[in-house]
């Protein structure tokens, strides 16, 4: 069996609930580009807000699916004062306009703008794991997690995708966007990123204790 016939065929779309608005994760659903555009979103903003942002983008282009090709072509200017629109896209809006397009322009380049090849083929979860962090603003953790949606709500899962997706790819975590299949795990992801910023703080306070401060 080849990699890309693991993927959910084009008629059974996943159930995705990570903007926790119908629309905006249909989108997600059936979109590859809508799903690392709000993977690319998903940093200093709440989750909902990140993955919600391609359903935005797309309705204020007129659309009802991202186009690598067009978001590429388009004047940064333009493309920055579209996501600044009220609401905005997120909390830095002209920044993330830029990444966005970057990673567009990079899917054109590599991919002939087809966001499913990025994964379509991968052999392997390290090789797919390579690809997703050679994407711009994709570091490895945001890879890794990207990875593990992949494997857990959308179907793709190569050779040793749970071991390079880490401890994101752990069975019954709550660890991250792979995880949230509703509200209730999206509260468990969220007490755990508020118990590992806690834990983060601690140990830096206690590294630091003049620093903080009594």
């Amino acid at each position: 069996m080849s990699p890309a016939s693991q993927s959910p065929s084009e008629s059974a779309h996943p159930e995705i609930h990570l903007a926790q608005q119908p629309d905006a994760d249909a989108l997600l659903g059936r979109s590859p580009l809508a799903a690392l555009v709000g993977m690319l979103l998903d940093q200093q903003v709440p989750m909902e807000w990140a993955f919600s942002g391609p359903y935005t983008i797309a309705s204020r282009l007129g659309a009802d699916d991202l186009d690598a090709h067009e978001i590429a072509a388009r004047d940064p200017e333009e493309f920055a004062a579209l996501l600044s629109e009220k609401p905005a896209v997120h909390r830095y809006p002209g920044s993330m306009a830029q990444r966005v397009q970057q990673l567009c322009r990079f899917l054109v380049e590599e991919y002939g703008g087809d966001a499913r090849a990025v994964w379509a083929d991968a052999a392997t979860g390290k090789e797919l794991l390579a690809r997703l962090q050679a994407l711009p603003g994709f570091g490895k953790q945001k890879a890794q997690i990207f990875l593990a949606l992949l494997g857990k709500q959308y179907g793709v899962r190569p050779t040793g995708w749970r071991e390079a997706a880490g401890a994101y790819g752990e069975q019954g975590a709550y660890r991250s966007a792979a995880d949230i299949t509703g509200p209730e795990s999206l509260a468990k992801v969220r007490a755990h990123k508020q118990e590992m910023k806690a834990a983060a703080k601690a140990a830096k306070a206690a590294k630091d204790p003049k620093r903080s401060g009594n």
